[in-house]
């Protein structure tokens, strides 16, 4: 916190004097005179060895963290203090910013208070010396103001793509420290990328328009060996601008594979960043980029290999559920969820989709629920819904990312709230209660969950409730009432439902059962890789910097900066590829240890018989005793839930409300919730669809 609030005080004091004439010549002369790092060593020093000193700290204190295995439950734990509370409720409810609380409210107006003030700031002092020096370059007054605002617009973009890649950075140590998971902060990513486009735009035709009233227009084509280059700055523009162009809500919805595909333009648009501002200016942002970087080099290794996919069930609901093979090492939260990547339908699409399975309940088998609602998943059901369905199905994961162990104890009561196939979260959710109302034997909250589906076939999601195996015989211990509501349908139907059909697969010798990438320890390796690869990145390219670039240019201001920029990145890249690769290796050693267990219980060649133990696991479900679940659930028909009517009929003093399915139900949710008209009622955002 101390390094952080420092890092704060930094980035306000940046602009001013005080800063300038004052902290900075003394920074300066301590930490950019060294011969091993040149001039980048100050930059280096204020802005990337901070954050990533928070990220290292930030794992170790989350691998201390997760060593209490038994929730904490209690009068303490259902307490809430009502001024956080209130900070928790959402302000805004429908916008452009979607469901906005006061917190995140706060955060955002302070971020753009921020950028305000470094603007004005550096605005106010570049204009005050031109006027006391002198436009330079036979510029008019107004000229060399106008190409100052061009130049400080694109210094406080800066600031905004210094946070950009925090929140698409799915392991992360740094967002759990504030309370936040990768998935429910891409919205603020989303802001954060329309912030810096409009910036760096804006930016960029102020000098196209500085250029073309000064008749320069030539400078567009230079690419300076020691000074800015401008080229390399339009490059970079043109691919943000063609990434920015998918991204909309009504492109990204109906044409998602184009969104997709153009996302890739981010390693044009940061690689060209880094030539055009060299790499010295790049340190401002480089801590949340590496870490990405990071992130996401341990997220291809993962994905190199094929998960174990032991079988299928197709529900007559146009929904199958996947059930993958695991190690009991690999253990993950309610709600979280799993990419994963089906080749022979598409082998650069990836998908998230929700794991319905409990690591508490199911030790050796991982499920995700997916819903036959775009043309992927299509394809899927009916690959899997042939009469005739493939006896292996190649499949690669990246996962599971989840949030942060839930709190959902300190309520007295939880409400969920869910459309079509937006109850598979809280499927997880209400298995993670079933284990610890039997394990713990401790008081778990009232849990109501109301689903509206369209079709009737549609309840038989609600059959997935309870898992396949380690169900006790009956919910006596659980608190749960499920209100079911089929909206188009006036009653049910007389015939019988369809029956769910199961998929058995046979996996090949390679394919593997899924397990946690970094190990049981995986908070302390990724802080290990962090660390080891950014001490090695600064050895290296203090040797690089000692014995090649000083003597070639001892001033430090005639080595090309594109030149130094691509031994930076090279360097940095390899560093992350060791360190990382040698971490992964040996804790694949590890996993490999149960992955071979599993699958000489399974039989070495896979193939699951009606004699297996895992076969009759499976057929064990329909003679499960439903009785308890019939019992809690009530169906209505031919209506939709009156949830301002069922919300404020909830008594308790602290009512947690979670919410999942289409925009509008959300936004309906989160407008009953900061009403005020109920202040026991907390919204829980669980979704990153906004």
């Amino acid at each position: 916190m101390v390094v952080f609030l420092g890092t704060v005080l930094m980035w306000i004091m940046l602009p001013t004097n005080t800063y300038r004439e004052h902290w900075f010549p003394s920074i300066w002369a301590k930490s950019s005179t060294s011969t091993f790092f040149g001039y980048q060593g100050y930059t280096m020093l204020m802005f990337t060895f901070p954050v990533l000193f928070i990220a290292c700290l930030g794992c170790v204190y989350l691998h201390l963290g997760n060593e209490s295995i038994e929730p904490r439950v209690g009068k303490n734990g259902v307490e809430r203090k009502k001024g956080l509370a209130m900070w928790k409720r959402p302000v805004l409810v429908s916008g452009p910013l979607g469901i906005v609380s006061w917190t995140e409210l706060a955060f955002f107006v302070m971020f753009i208070a921020l950028l305000v003030w470094s603007f004005a700031t550096d605005l106010r002092i570049s204009f005050l010396d031109i006027e006391r020096t002198g436009p330079m370059d036979g510029d008019k007054m107004w000229e060399a103001k106008l190409e100052r605002s061009g130049l400080w617009l694109g210094s406080v973009g800066n600031i905004a793509l210094a946070l950009l890649f925090f929140p698409v950075t799915r392991v992360s140590s740094v967002l759990p420290l504030f309370g936040l998971t990768s998935e429910a902060s891409i919205k603020y990513h989303i802001w954060l990328g329309h912030i810096v486009m409009v910036l760096f735009t804006t930016h960029g035709l102020v000098y196209i328009l500085y250029w073309a009233l000064t008749h320069r227009i030539s400078e567009m084509v230079k690419w300076q060996k020691t000074e800015i280059s401008n080229v390399a700055g339009e490059i970079s523009l043109l691919a943000g601008l063609g990434l920015w162009a998918t991204t909309f809500p009504r492109v990204r919805r109906k044409m998602f594979e184009l969104f997709f595909y153009t996302h890739y333009l981010y390693i044009l648009f940061m690689l060209f960043f880094v030539f055009h501002v060299s790499f010295y200016y790049s340190c401002i942002m480089l801590p949340g980029f590496y870490l990405f970087l990071v992130d996401r080099f341990l997220r291809l290794l993962q994905s190199r290999g094929c998960a174990r996919l032991v079988s299928a069930r197709v529900l007559p609901c146009d929904t199958v559920e996947l059930n993958f093979s695991k190690t009991p090492g690999l253990e993950y939260t309610p709600a979280s969820i799993m990419f994963i990547n089906v080749p022979s339908l598409s082998k650069l699409q990836w998908h998230p989709f929700t794991i319905s399975s409990n690591s508490n309940l199911e030790k050796d088998k991982l499920s995700i629920i997916i819903k036959n609602e775009g043309a992927w998943s299509k394809k899927l059901y009916q690959i899997l819904s042939s009469p005739s369905p493939p006896d292996r199905l190649e499949i690669s994961v990246e996962g599971p990312y989840g949030p942060t162990p839930t709190q959902f104890l300190r309520y007295e009561k939880l409400v969920m709230v869910s459309g079509g196939s937006g109850v598979t979260p809280f499927i997880s959710i209400i298995r993670e209660f079933i284990f610890m109302s039997t394990a713990f034997k401790s008081m778990t909250p009232k849990l109501t969950l109301i689903c509206a589906f369209k079709n009737s076939s549609e309840l038989t999601m609600l059959d997935l409730v309870l898992p396949i195996s380690g169900t006790p015989s009956d919910l006596s211990n659980l608190q749960l009432q499920i209100e079911a509501y089929v909206t188009r349908e006036k009653e049910a139907t007389t015939q019988s439902p369809k029956q769910a059909r199961a998929v058995w697969f046979k996996p090949s010798l390679l394919d593997e059962p899924l397990y946690a990438i970094l190990g049981p320890s995986g908070w302390l390796w990724l802080g290990a890789i962090i660390s080891v690869s950014f001490v090695m990145f600064l050895i290296l390219i203090g040797i690089i910097t000692r014995y090649y670039i000083y003597p070639i240019d001892p001033k430090q201001n005639e080595f090309p900066i594109t030149v130094r920029a691509v031994l930076n990145i090279l360097v940095m890249c390899v560093c992350i590829v060791i360190v990382a690769s040698t971490a992964f290796v040996w804790n694949k050693r590890t996993n490999a240890k149960e992955a071979k267990q599993i699958k000489h219980l399974n039989g070495s060649a896979g193939v699951h018989s009606p004699d297996s133990g895992l076969y009759n696991a499976e057929r064990e479900l329909e003679s499960l005793p439903h009785q308890s679940l019939v019992q809690a659930t009530n169906l209505h028909f031919g209506e939709r839930p009156d949830l301002k009517k069922m919300l404020f009929e909830c008594k308790e003093s602290s009512v947690g409300v979670l919410v999942c399915g289409p925009k509008k139900m959300r936004h309906e949710v989160a407008a009953i919730c900061s009403s005020g008209l109920a202040k026991n009622l907390h919204f829980e955002s669980i979704s990153f669809s906004w």
